[in-house]
């Protein structure tokens, strides 16, 4: 009798630690970097994806304190507003988690084929 494997589809949680399990950088934390680069503001970003100004300070202030590294630059605003930039430091985190996060998915799709394959036969 021929098993009859349903459509898969396989998903995945990506992030970076410590060794003590204290999370750093994921796709959250990725997304409000690229927001922030995208809108020049803390605030644009965090509204745009949907969480607190006070959760994305939080964020990127744990991203530094646990890289020891500058990933935003803040600037006060007056009358027009302030307005939040990203550090060269914080481009290169960027450049570099989303070329890791890019290699990670091409793995993990040829690994579920793989995986989907050797299945399909049962």
């Amino acid at each position: 009798m021929k098993s009859k494997i349903p459509e898969l589809e396989a998903h995945y949680k990506l992030w970076l630690s410590l060794k003590n399990g204290e999370g750093i950088l994921g796709d959250g934390k990725w997304h409000l970097l690229r927001a922030i680069e995208e809108y020049g503001s803390i605030s644009k970003a965090a509204i745009n994806l949907g969480i607190s100004y006070r959760k994305a300070w939080g964020d990127l202030k744990k991203i530094e304190e646990l890289l020891g590294i500058s990933v935003i630059e803040k600037h006060r605003g007056g009358q027009l507003g302030g307005s939040s930039m990203i550090t060269k430091q914080g481009l290169e985190l960027i450049k570099a988690y989303t070329r890791f996060h890019n290699e990670f998915e091409i793995f993990f799709q040829k690994s579920f084929i793989k995986f989907h394959n050797e299945i399909s036969s049962l």
